[in-house]
């Protein structure tokens, strides 16, 4: 019984057997399935690592290599030192003087200290720059304490002031976190003169306009660059792998302005357009027609270099309600070097080249009186064009009616040329093109298409208005005529000096073409010259001297009346061997006359008188004072009152002083070698006055006679020096300025001249 029934049990226990181990081996390949997968995800994982490394290593491994060297190096900037801009005399008009920057690594700032120390240093730095530099605590604090890597403090520091910064650090053991890079600043030692010629310069020292625009390569040269190994805390740590590499200097410029002529530009300039309170300004221009070189570009209201953005008096009024777009367009205006970059109707100095053209083709005699008539006005299609003088001038020759500045003569002159020759001979004066002069953004002129002029536009375009050229481009053309009809490029560069090896490039003369014969330019030589002694540009005569001129007076344009009118004055002088073309042009005159001949032209002889002498161009001998007896004024300084007083008696002269006979002089107005006219007044200082300047206000002297404004002037406790004859058209100081007592004023004077000859 008990066998039987482990014979029935044993296939109960093998079934048992057979089911433990498919279980067994169900878990056994469950066990190597994972294992498959987690071994596959491994190698995918090693592949990807591999793959990770490889990218990093060697697509990115020179760029890995940079950062590195970059985060354990410093390396600053060694700015080239711009070049200098000279005169052609040499006086230095630009310079750049070494500067630095101070910049911060806020994180780095007292590394090693505690945060309250951290506090305090910052506290210290900010109290400190903000005195040494002029700046706002508060905001230089901000800085401190930025998450930036890096910030700017303050740019372009005299090397003084960083001299004392360092000291200051040095004695508060502050280093770390602070940098010092060399920089270069910009500097114009006379301000105002030439700005608008110039240019200035932005923060990083690239030329925006002017000169400093148009030479910026040559001027900017090439920084350099210095890299030192840094420690953790950014201090330089010395080590032989230093690598400083120095900057290659800007060259030096010499410009053709002469900054004497210049200033004497400027002055009688601003003059002119403040006292006929000229609104949209003024300019001058002053070429040698042999060579092309400018010696004087002048716009007023001009600015002050050394702080372009700041708006002149000229400006000022409403700037501080304009928008943010409105003050810059008022600062690029203020920039503008209207003599090359804006346009104008030239009016009737334009006469000077139509008429060249009529004697150039042998359509016009010189002196045939009866070639023209004026009646006081012509018809031209169906519009009637008035001449100035409204009885007219009746039977002219060309010769007289270019003295008289008569449009419908001029239109007759016109009409015999014709549109196309007209067209063809402004091209050949280089009116369709710019100068090539070497300045920035130069205008071009504005003509009618040749196909679209008709009568009235070639009859308008004859006496030089509804069509716009520069004054550079009427200057330059004009210039041809004074170089016996050759045409030369205009510059204000003179040369170019290497400043390493001292090597100087000169600019030479650009001759273009000859655009008239020699013959064609002598005669309108002569009449410009007639022109200034018998006709209506006799306010520009300089005694001494042969002047030839064009006077101008454009009228308002129907499309743009708010421009109003512009009166020029066009001058050669001299006549002959002619060294100089001077265009003078003043906009929208609204005090006095706005005729060019009466507003203009004393301006330019004012110029002359003083730039011809000054170029030591010969002169004939010359009238002064009208013949009045001239004294040299005595030096009365250290002498007793008593002394002085019988001194400047012996002299013929008069004095004015608040003293007492036995008080000592000091000074005196005007200085010892001064020639006055018998009766001339002298103020005297003494020791006990000498600080009280007495002052008077200048009397508006034009108008009278020379007798008549010698009484005036004296009656002032002032003195007058005078050239010409008849009366007063011209005077310096201007009328109403405040000057001393014993002040001299200078006169011109000329004979009155008809006002209908002016335009």
């Amino acid at each position: 019984m008990k066998s039987e029934k482990r014979i029935k049990q044993q296939p109960k226990l093998n079934k048992v057997k057979s089911e433990k181990a498919k279980k067994q081996k169900n878990l056994l390949r469950r066990t190597f399935g994972r294992s498959l997968v987690a071994l596959i995800i491994l190698i995918v994982c090693l592949l990807g690592l591999l793959i990770q490394v490889g990218y990093w290593q060697i697509a990115r491994g020179v760029e890995i290599k940079n950062r590195q060297y970059a985060q354990s190096t410093a390396n600053s900037v060694i700015a080239a030192k711009r070049g200098r801009i000279y005169d052609s005399n040499g006086k230095a008009l630009a310079i750049s003087a070494q500067v630095d920057t101070i910049t911060v690594n806020p994180s780095y700032i007292g590394y090693d200290k505690n945060e309250d120390e951290k506090v305090g240093i910052r506290e210290k730095l900010a109290t400190k720059f903000s005195e040494l530099f002029e700046l706002e605590k508060d905001k230089v604090l901000e800085k401190l304490n930025s998450k930036k890597s890096v910030e700017t403090i303050v740019s372009k520091v005299e090397v003084s002031k960083v001299e004392e910064l360092k000291t200051w650090m040095k004695e508060n053991k502050i280093s770390s976190g602070i940098n010092i890079d060399e920089d270069t600043k910009r500097y114009y030692p006379y301000n105002n003169l030439a700005s608008n010629l110039i240019g200035t310069c932005g923060v990083d020292g690239q030329g925006l306009d002017g000169v400093e625009s148009s030479y910026d390569d040559i001027l900017k040269g090439i920084n350099g660059k210095q890299s030192t190994a840094i420690s953790g805390t950014q201090d330089r740590i010395p080590d032989a792998n230093e690598v400083y590499i120095a900057p290659k200097n800007g060259s030096n410029i010499y410009l053709t302005i002469d900054s004497n002529i210049q200033a004497i530009v400027e002055k009688y300039l601003k003059q002119a357009v403040e006292e006929h309170a000229c609104k949209r300004g003024g300019t001058c221009l002053i070429e040698n027609p042999k060579t092309g070189e400018i010696y004087a570009m002048a716009t007023y209201p001009d600015y002050n270099l050394n702080e372009p953005y700041t708006p002149t008096s000229f400006y000022l009024d409403g700037y501080d309600n304009k928008t943010d777009e409105e003050k810059s367009n008022i600062i690029y205006t203020m920039w503008r070097n209207k003599n090359v970059i804006d346009t104008y109707e030239p009016g009737s100095t334009f006469k000077t080249i139509v008429a060249s053209i009529a004697i150039e083709e042998g359509l016009s005699e010189v002196d045939n009186k009866g070639d023209y008539y004026c009646g006081g006005g012509i018809k031209v299609s169906d519009s009637y064009i008035r001449c100035a003088s409204s009885a007219g001038h009746g039977a002219e020759s060309l010769r007289i009616a270019l003295m008289n500045s008569c449009n419908p003569a001029l239109i007759q002159i016109g009409q015999r040329i014709g549109k196309a020759r007209m067209y063809k001979y402004f091209n050949g004066f280089g009116l369709f093109d710019e100068t090539g002069i070497d300045l920035p953004s130069e205008g071009s002129s504005n003509f009618w298409s040749e196909k679209d002029v008709g009568p009235v536009e070639l009859a308008t375009m004859s006496f030089g208005q509804r069509f716009n050229i520069t004054p550079m481009q009427l200057v330059k053309a004009v210039s041809a005529i004074a170089n016996d009809g050759v045409m030369v490029t205009p510059h204000v560069v003179k040369a170019i000096e290497d400043p390493t090896t001292g090597t100087i490039t000169k600019v030479e003369t650009n001759v273009e073409r000859q655009v008239i014969s020699s013959e064609t330019a002598s005669t309108m030589k002569d009449i410009m010259k007639d022109v200034v002694e018998k006709g209506g540009g006799t306010y520009a005569q300089v005694s001494g001297y042969t002047i030839g001129g064009k006077t101008g007076t454009a009228e308002p344009n129907p499309a743009h009346p708010e421009d109003g009118y512009v009166a020029s004055f066009l001058s050669i002088a001299p006549v002959e061997n002619t060294e100089l073309v001077c265009l003078f042009v003043l906009y929208q005159p609204t005090v006095g006359s706005h005729f060019g001949g009466t507003i203009a032209a004393p301006a330019v002889s004012q110029i002359l008188s003083e730039v011809l002498p000054y170029l030591n161009i010969p002169s004939n001998n010359e009238r002064t004072n009208n013949g009045a007896e001239t004294t040299m004024v005595p030096d009365v300084k250290n002498k007793t009152l008593a002394d002085a007083k019988k001194d400047l008696s012996a002299a013929g002269l008069n004095y004015s002083c608040d003293g007492n006979l036995e008080d000592t002089i000091v000074d005196q107005v005007p200085r010892s070698g001064t020639k006055l006219t018998s009766g001339g007044v002298v103020k005297l200082y003494t020791s006990k006055n000498s600080g009280e300047r007495v002052k008077t206000v200048v009397p508006d002297l034009k108008g009278f006679s020379f007798t008549s404004a010698k009484n005036i002037a004296e009656a002032k406790k002032l003195n007058i020096s005078s050239t010409g004859t008849g009366v007063v058209i011209a005077q310096e100081p201007k009328a109403n300025e405040e000057v001393q007592e014993g002040t001299v004023i200078t006169v011109k004077l000329q004979e009155a001249v008809n006002a209908n000859t002016q335009n």
